[in-house]
Formats: C-alpha cells, sequence, structure tokens
C-alpha cells in the first residue's frame, strides 16, 4: 500500500511539476501563431525527457548516486567543468524567468506590480529550500499546479472547431515563413527537454533514498506524469490556437496566455489558472534553484541535499542563496520576464547535448549500472536523439539571430 502510495502520488507530482513557465510561455506563444502545427514537437519532447529521465532515475536507483555527481568521475574534470558551466547558466537563467512567472501570476491575482513582488517570491523559495523536507516541498507545489487542468476543461468549454484544430497539425499558417517556423519548433523543445528536470530528477531520487526495488516508482514518476503533463501543454496549445489563431492576435503576456481559460470558464476559471500558473512556476522556481545547488555542490564534491541539516551542507546551501539573488536581480533589472524566458529555451536547447550526453554514457557504464545498463531499444532511441538534440543544438542560436528571436 505505501509503494501504491508512493506511485501514484509521484505520478500526480510529475504531472504538475511538467509544465513551468517555459513550457505555458512557448505553447500559448505557439499556438496563437501556428495553431497545432507544432504539436509534433511537443509529441517528440515528451518522449525526449521520458527517455532521459528513466536513465537518470535507474541511474540514481542502481548506483545511489545523482548523475551529475558521475559526471566529473565519468568524463573527467575538464569535460566536466564545460558541462557544469552550460548547464548552470542555463538553469540560472531559467531560475530568473520562474521567478518572473511567479511575481507576474501574482500581479495578476492582487493587481500590484510584479517587480514588488520578486524579493518577495525570491525570499519566500529561499526559505522553503531551507526549512521545507523535500518530500513535502514537492508534493504540495506538484499537486498545486495540477489545477492547471482547468485549460484542459476550458479547451472543452470553448468548443473550438475540432475538425480545424485536426487540419492545423499538417497545416502550418502560410504567412509564417520556415525559418520561425523552426525557430519555435526548437524553442518548443527546449521547454519539453529542459535541463534542470533531468539533474533534479536523479538527485531528487537519492533525496527519497530510492534502491533498485524503487526502480518502478522512477519509471511510473516517469512514463504516466511526464506524458500526461505533455498533454496540458497541447491544451495550453490549443486553447491559444481556438481564440487569438483567427483573429490574427499574438500572445505577448501572461495574462493573454490565460485569457481563453477566463472566456471559457468565467471568473472561477481565471482565478483558478492564476492559482495553477503560480504554483507551477512556484514549485519549478524550487526545482531549478535546487538544480542549481546539485550541479554544483557535486561536481566539487561538497555535501549537499536536504536530508542533511543545513549547517552540514553549508556550502550547498550558499549555493541556492547565490543563486536566488542573481536570479531575482535579473528580473529586477526590468527585463520583461517572457523575454528572458525565451531567450532562456533557445540556450537550453543549445545546450542539450552536454545535458543528455553525459547520461547516456553512464546508463551504458557496467561500472556504475551493473546488469542495469541500456537495453538495444534504449540505446537506439538514445543515439537518434543525440543526433537530433546535436543538430538542434547548432540551430539554435543561427535561428534566433535569423528571425530576431521569432519576430
Amino acid at each position: 500500500m505505501k509503494k501504491a502510495f508512493a506511485v501514484t502520488l509521484g505520478i500526480l507530482t510529475a504531472i504538475g511539476g511538467f509544465v513551468d513557465i517555459g513550457d505555458l510561455v512557448a505553447n500559448a506563444l505557439v499556438g496563437a501563431r501556428f495553431g497545432m502545427s507544432l504539436a509534433w514537437v511537443v509529441v517528440v519532447g515528451v518522449v525526449g525527457i521520458c527517455l532521459f529521465a528513466e536513465m537518470s532515475g535507474r541511474i540514481a536507483a542502481v548506483s545511489g548516486r545523482p548523475v551529475f555527481d558521475l559526471v566529473r568521475e565519468r568524463l573527467g574534470p575538464r569535460a566536466g567543468v564545460v558541462n557544469l558551466g552550460a548547464s548552470f547558466f542555463v538553469s540560472l537563467l531559467t531560475l530568473a524567468a520562474e521567478i518572473g512567472g511567479a511575481s507576474l501570476a501574482l500581479e495578476l491575482a492582487t493587481g500590484v506590480n510584479y517587480l514588488l513582488w520578486v524579493p518577495g517570491v525570491a525570499f519566500v523559495a529561499w526559505l522553503v529550500m531551507w526549512r521545507v523536507k523535500f518530500e513535502n516541498m514537492e508534493r504540495v507545489f506538484g499537486l498545486l499546479g495540477l489545477v492547471l487542468v482547468v485549460f484542459a476543461v476550458a479547451l472543452w468549454a470553448l468548443g473550438p472547431d475540432w475538425g480545424e484544430l485536426a487540419g492545423q497539425l499538417t497545416s502550418p499558417p502560410q504567412a509564417e515563413g520556415a525559418p520561425t517556423y523552426w525557430y519555435y519548433a526548437v524553442a518548443l523543445l527546449g521547454a519539453a527537454m529542459t535541463p534542470y528536470e533531468v539533474f533534479f530528477f536523479s538527485s531528487g531520487g537519492v533525496e527519497e533514498k530510492w534502491t533498485r526495488e524503487d526502480l518502478s516508482v522512477a519509471r511510473a514518476n516517469v512514463f504516466v506524469g511526464f506524458p500526461l503533463g505533455g498533454l496540458l501543454s497541447l491544451a495550453i496549445a490549443a486553447c491559444a490556437a481556438t481564440v487569438f489563431l483567427p483573429v490574427q492576435a499574438e500572445v505577448e503576456t501572461l495574462g493573454q496566455m490565460m485569457l481563453p481559460v477566463g472566456l471559457g470558464l468565467g471568473k472561477i476559471g481565471l482565478a483558478l489558472v492564476i492559482l495553477g500558473v503560480f504554483a507551477a512556476t512556484f514549485g519549478a522556481t524550487l526545482e531549478t534553484a535546487l538544480s542549481c545547488g546539485y550541479s554544483i555542490s557535486q561536481y566539487f564534491g561538497w555535501q549537499w541535499g536536504k536530508l542533511v541539516r543545513p549547517v552540514e551542507a553549508a556550502r550547498f546551501h550558499t549555493v541556492l542563496l547565490v543563486t536566488v539573488v542573481l536570479a531575482a536581480a535579473l528580473i529586477l533589472t526590468t527585463v520583461d520576464p517572457i523575454m528572458v524566458t525565451e531567450y532562456s529555451l533557445v540556450f537550453s536547447a543549445a545546450a542539450l547535448p552536454l545535458t543528455y550526453l553525459p547520461v547516456l554514457m553512464i546508463a551504458n557504464d557496467p561500472d556504475y549500472m551493473g546488469d542495469h545498463v541500456n537495453g538495444r531499444f534504449t540505446n537506439a532511441l538514445g543515439t537518434f536523439y543525440m543526433v537530433l538534440l546535436s543538430v538542434v543544438a547548432v540551430a539554435a542560436i543561427p535561428l534566433m539571430l535569423a528571425t530576431k528571436a521569432g519576430q
């Protein structure tokens, strides 16, 4: 019964934690401009994150060590520091976007300018990471994020032309050029396969003391939770395609992204979606900040995690504090949080091979994995994704420059 409860709660947590500010913004932008013609990218991204999250969870359960703890040991300090630098930069930029997203949700709820909320969001996030137990932290904010299912309910209430939505799957709008189309495809893939998710997932497995007996728990989190989270992403895109695409209106603010829910479900729906967006972005704030602390501490061999008292992991908690302060400071410069989110997605896409190659290598190393190394199918799929992610990484920055970030 205890294991069944852990599986069920883990699935719910994965669903709530999948949709962060990147998925919210990217899917709403794409739905408004391209309809459902980029839905295939979400499917590719969900399969990819499931593939590598399963590997990272298996690594944590079998070896008792998280992925980044093995990166320096397996790749060496020089290659490891390149991986560390790229992943930390992307995670820090993502953290700033998440803090901005949570603050924007509070602005919509209260009418108080989001910049005034930024210090409070950052402080509360640090306080939660300092004081709240890992399992309680994940469950509370993950489950609250489930409120975002309101997008799926709103889509049904809007009564779209389902045939029209289905037709958009294979027919992108003619007004948009190919470079812009592929720029947003890259951004969507970056949103679905954000690097911090894998580092957080494997470190979280160690925090929760997974063993080989818990492989079923890890896989249930991955293969049920992430796909259902992907369905929420598709619902966000479909809502935007239903409301904005017919009138050729673009989504430029978080409030506009929530508008379809208000139109479909009224004030109650709008209140629920604001709650869901805040919970999802604040939960992602915690996950991203912890990922920064995990990666740096594991690379340098410091004591880390919430299983030990903060005084025994002082450097880990110092990294958490510094990264939260830096991310909040970036948003306080008045840079547009939505723009930060868009750039974080592109840089995330560019860094994907550095993030996932070590996972694939370690999952194939019998010294760490014993008889739990990848099978042939997993390796074939992993190799395909590494080729795909390498192409995406090469194309990401040139596409951003050529399209002026999708304009």
